[in-house]
């Protein structure tokens, strides 16, 4: 099977990582890619967000498969265009990826099909953005309506600061605070079927402690040893397969990742959002425990047919460590260049070659040190260990990722 890979950060990265070890993959392209990509798939320029130049360079590469990555091109209608020129695509269409671009209609898809989820609000102008927070208080949860690269929520007790970041959004829902420990739970599916993978926690605050702005992630692990059995098929059950039902029900079926955010509350587990595909640094470590080849899977959801699979998973546990450039969640120093990137388990997010050779940082999220262990602490230990031969002058790393599940 030739696949073609779009994107250009760690999660495809690790796509391509996992693609390349199923032997069903003849053929590996990964564009526009990365340093990290280089190593194991084909190089080719496109523009991402183009979704005739991905078909056609899809059609030159003879692509059988096209996995997209990012969600800005999922919501530009880079799926329907590889579809609409007869290649099989892992993705959904622009209308079902509405479930990632616009929160406001993720929250109408969960309120018809009886998803549970947080109280909220769509606000437009400052006073119903006021009116909303003060019917809900503190802590204060703002979040863009669309697409924001995992930095468009705002989680503070300064209703001041809610009010600047509603302001500054053309629209945005505000709800109520969810309390309870969170975690990341992906699904596969064809439109019809749901195929979950292993749930996974990620951190998403710059700092320990769960201090500082949110960021596009610091780290994660994966399995959760403190989920109860039966947890993740009571989750299919009640939010996942709901909402895979009412899109297709609406006409828009929904076919390739749905991630779903939870947070496990007193009342019981609550959505706090819905992604439209793989998230970073999740996927890491849910595919470093994957050992059911991946293509096939994604070949599946793609072409909406066959039995639905039976996923096989490594034992141990799997944990993934952030490097982000200095400056970052603000505007990031890039150029620095990197060293230590070279070597297994490193997974590049921001990074690029320069003509010397030289692996040199190109974004906020740098590269990310994952790990396996035969449990979450070996894990950990060799997460940070590998982490600790990875250079980058200024580079930030969070020190407590998996802390707390392997003291607890």
């Amino acid at each position: 099977m030739r696949v073609l890979v779009i994107g250009s950060g760690a999660r495809e990265h690790a796509l391509c990582l996992a693609l390349a070890a199923d032997p069903s993959v003849t053929s590996l392209v990964c564009a526009p890619g990365n340093a990290g990509t280089a190593a194991v798939a084909e190089q080719r320029g496109v523009d991402a967000n183009d979704g005739a130049a991905v078909a056609a360079l899809a059609k030159e590469l003879g692509a059988e498969l096209v996995v997209i990555g990012p969600e800005a091109p999922l919501v530009a209608g880079v799926a329907d265009a590889v579809r609409a020129a007869g290649i099989d695509c892992f993705g959904p269409s622009t209308e079902a990826a509405r479930l990632e671009g616009s929160k406001a209609f993720a929250k109408d898809v969960m309120a018809a099909a009886g998803i549970p989820t947080a109280r909220a609000h769509v606000a437009t102008t400052s006073a119903e953005a006021a009116a909303a927070l003060d019917e809900f208080g503190p802590p204060y949860v703002v979040k863009d309506d669309g697409l924001a690269a995992g930095k468009g929520v705002v989680v503070t007790s300064d209703r001041a600061e809610a009010l600047a970041h509603a302001g500054a959004c053309e629209r945005v829902v505000i709800e109520e605070f969810l309390d309870g420990p969170e975690l990341s739970l992906f699904c596969v599916t064809d439109g019809v079927s749901v195929v979950p993978l292993l749930p996974a926690q990620d951190f998403k605050r710059i700092g320990d402690g769960d201090t500082g702005p949110n960021t596009g992630g610091m780290g994660a692990y994966a399995p959760l040893p403190w989920l109860p059995d039966g947890t993740v098929d009571d989750l299919v059950r009640t939010i996942a397969q709901p909402a895979v039902d009412e899109m297709r029900r609406r006409g828009t079926p929904f076919a390739g990742l749905l991630y779903v955010g939870l947070a496990l509350t007193a009342r019981g587990p609550r959505v706090v959002e819905f992604n439209a595909r793989f998230g970073d640094p999740e996927t890491q470590v849910v595919l470093a425990l994957l050992e059911s080849p991946l293509g096939g899977l994604l070949r599946w959801a793609a072409v909406g047919a066959g039995a639905t699979p039976r996923l096989q998973w490594r034992e141990g546990a799997a944990v993934t460590v952030v490097i982000a450039a200095p400056g970052y969640p603000g505007p990031p120093r890039t150029g620095d260049v990197i060293t230590g990137a070279e070597q297994p388990g490193v997974i590049h997010a921001g990074t690029r070659r320069r003509d010397d050779g030289a692996i040199v940082s190109s974004g906020g999220l740098v590269v990310s040190a994952t790990a396996v262990g035969a449990t979450l602490a070996e894990a950990r230990e060799r997460a940070y260990a590998l982490a600790a031969t990875v250079d980058l002058a200024g580079g930030q790393l969070r020190t407590d990722i998996a802390l707390r599940a392997v003291e607890a």
